[in-house]
């Protein structure tokens, strides 16, 4: 269970505040309109950003001053975070040591996650060398070594053509559903919540609100979603 009670976030004059709970192994879609927090919250999810007030817990323990690294998240960004002068092999191996220095069965680990997005054979390229959508998969590919029970996604596929996004995010809950992962991720897509989302927070005019089933927030949305969705 991820629990975010009574929280507050201020960032240069700009409020949000948040107070829901979701179960691991759901699926959510954070949307709302450009500006409205959506990338805050999970930052402060994540840890990149300070809270002002209330706690976020995980599993019953307090993380609302833990360290980023101390969370029991893998987080997906939208420029994928790859590091041009490593192979992806490299990169992908730094989900399970920052140090790089692998045993044989974490190779293998490594290995058998670039097999399952689609990657055999790409271990040793460069990022630069892969294309848009391989880089993408070699971010989740990452994500999914680190075994982690959620997996945040601040619009990693937003540069993706509509088949090409749609494709990873089948992709991505393909990989939930097979380690029972949750999945926390920020759209400005209805039709992406629609895709993955078991539930919508809308995120608008200062709040975060309480995760809506996904038809339901969506065929019959409140007056702030309706002219956000247009």
């Amino acid at each position: 269970m991820l629990s975010l009670t009574d929280v507050v976030i201020l960032q240069d004059g700009f409020r949000l505040s948040a107070d829901f709970s979701i179960s691991t192994g759901q699926r959510v879609a954070v949307i709302g309109p450009s500006g409205a927090g959506k990338s805050t919250l999970v930052n402060a999810i994540c840890g990149f950003v300070d809270v002002s007030a209330g706690t976020i817990a995980l599993q019953s323990t307090d993380i609302t001053k833990a360290m980023p690294s101390e969370r029991d998240m893998a987080i997906l960004f939208q420029d994928n975070n790859l590091f041009a002068h490593l192979s992806i092999t490299q990169n992908v191996g730094l989900g399970i040591r920052p140090a790089m220095r692998l045993s044989v069965a974490e190779n293998e680990v490594v290995a058998n996650a670039l097999s399952r997005v689609g990657l055999d054979g790409f271990g040793t390229r460069k990022p630069g060398a892969l294309s848009g959508g391989q880089q993408s998969r070699a971010a989740l590919a990452r994500a999914l070594v680190q075994s982690k029970p959620w997996m945040i996604l601040d619009e990693p596929f937003a540069a993706l053509g509509p088949a090409l996004r749609a494709e990873m995010l089948d992709l991505v809950a393909e990989v939930a559903t097979e380690t029972g992962a949750g999945v926390l991720m920020v759209t400005h897509a209805p039709e992406d919540a629609r895709r993955i989302a078991d539930t919508v927070i809308f995120v608008a005019d200062g709040v975060a609100h309480a995760p809506v089933a996904t038809a339901e927030l969506l065929d019959n949305p409140p007056p702030a979603l309706k002219a956000y969705l247009g």
